[in-house]
């Protein structure tokens, strides 16, 4: 393992504002809003506060005050954040980020989580934090060879958690890290202790099932997300080679690409999605995809995920314990989700949306500490 700092050239941010700079803008109808994807004034004002106002290397000290080290696991370089509690007996945890996140995620979690006397909480309750970024994904990647899948990357994972001595620790994921969280609890769970996730897609069983209020509202979002949202999906698992060309060449396409998913991915409750998350965020998470030129395989997950027969074959239930964490945007239903995990822990939230970490990082912390206090 090696110690690891950020130090991008001059250079690549050179770059990045001349691509800036000379951007080719499309046009728009009028009066479609966010219907047909990023509104035009929207993204020109952002990509302009990006080109102006942004510093990235204000950004990039704050990421290198945190321990960072990789390693090479499986023929890939893994890049990874390891803060250790001042508690010694702290409980190991592994935060797993998913598309198109990043580590930056779970930055504002870091401090809650490894000294919580310091914020408020029980020191019983500290962890030791490892938060390692997908292989494929920022400074991860990218990949050279296919064949990552989420099995694979679990496998990894347990890996890098035994490299560290880590022989029993728990796993918390969202989004991409809800699928490689129980494939790390299926794989080891001599090791794993628990799983909580949040985002947590569940799947119709074929039998028939009488659902509450709430949980055909969250049907009938599956629907609207299969019919309305999933166009991004069903490109990068299916041609994200092609997608790659336009994202890796041009840094406006790339941020497009991501904030759209900020936008219907955060609490409905709010108009924009810096209202939900800080804009300078967005835009470092943005730079993450953009300055390690990974576009192409962060996207090559979801062609990994669409043809990985073992992916969408049923699988024996999980003997791990799991906690669920379901914010406003989350489409999980206990019932379908107990077919495959064992469920020991289950919570519901009016606020926060698919982003939990960066949104309501107060109620994912409280929520983490409630159910690994359970075990």
């Amino acid at each position: 393992m090696e110690s690891f700092r950020i130090d991008v050239p001059q250079a690549d941010l050179d770059d990045l504002h001349r691509r800036l700079d000379a951007t080719r803008w499309p046009d728009e109808l009028p009066d479609v809003g966010w219907t047909r994807g990023v509104p035009l004034a929207y993204l020109t004002e952002l990509a302009d506060h990006w080109r102006h106002r942004y510093d990235w290397r204000a950004h990039e000290a704050r990421l290198n005050e945190i321990p960072q080290f990789t390693t090479e696991i499986d023929g890939t370089r893994v890049h990874f954040l390891h803060v250790r509690s001042a508690v010694e007996d702290a409980t190991p945890l592994v935060l797993i980020h998913g598309w198109p996140g990043s580590v930056l995620e779970f930055l504002d979690l870091i401090g809650p989580l490894t000294d919580p006397a310091a914020h408020g909480g029980d020191p019983a309750d500290a962890f030791h934090v490892v938060i390692p970024s997908l292989p494929g994904y920022g400074l991860s990647g990218p990949i050279r060879e296919a064949g990552w899948t989420d099995g694979r990357v679990a496998k990894a994972f347990t890996e890098l958690m035994a490299r560290l001595g880590y022989e029993r620790y728990g796993v918390q994921g969202g989004d991409v890290g809800s699928f490689v969280a129980p494939e790390m609890g299926r794989f080891a769970p001599e090791n794993v202790i628990g799983v909580h996730v949040n985002g947590l897609v569940t799947f119709p069983t074929g039998e028939e099932v009488s659902l509450t209020e709430r949980e055909q509202e969250r049907m009938a979002l599956f629907q609207r997300f299969q019919d309305d949202m999933s166009a991004y999906m069903q490109v990068q698992g299916t041609r994200p080679q092609t997608l790659a060309y336009s994202l890796t060449d041009s840094p406006t396409g790339q941020l497009a690409w991501i904030v759209e998913k900020f936008y219907e991915w955060t609490n409905p409750a709010v108009k924009l999605p810096e209202d939900a998350v800080d804009r300078d965020w967005l835009l470092t998470n943005v730079m993450l995809y953009w300055l390690t030129n990974t576009a192409r395989s962060s996207a090559n997950s979801y062609y990994e995920r669409f043809h990985d027969t073992s992916m969408w074959t049923p699988k024996e239930k999980s003997p791990v314990p799991t906690g669920v964490a379901v914010f406003t945007t989350d489409i999980s239903i206990r019932h379908f989700a107990e077919s495959g995990h064992t469920i020991t822990h289950w919570a519901e939230y009016e606020s926060g949306g698919h982003f939990a970490a960066l949104e309501t990082p107060d109620l994912l912390v409280a929520d983490v500490r409630e159910f690994f206090r359970s075990l």
